[in-house]
């Protein structure tokens, strides 16, 4: 998939992507109806990091979570 080009499509497929891969427990306050494509390039950048990586600390946990409730519109 082409996440170089904002789009509603990619959007709903990196925060798929995110759900899954950071195992959230409440993942309804994750819809990606929530995000618009004005912070595409920092959800990219979000995405692209947690997807690098195989744990995270209850601290870096917080720390997406926290900027995934920053992006949200």
């Amino acid at each position: 998939m082409d996440l170089s080009t904002p789009s509603k499509e990619n959007v709903a497929y990196m925060i798929e992507q995110l759900k899954e891969k950071l195992r959230m427990v409440n993942v309804d306050a994750m819809n990606a109806d929530s995000f618009t494509e004005n912070n595409y390039e920092d959800l990219y950048d979000l995405y692209t990091m947690v997807m690098k990586r195989t744990n995270f600390s209850p601290n870096e946990m917080q720390a997406i979570v926290a900027e995934l409730g920053s992006l949200r519109a």
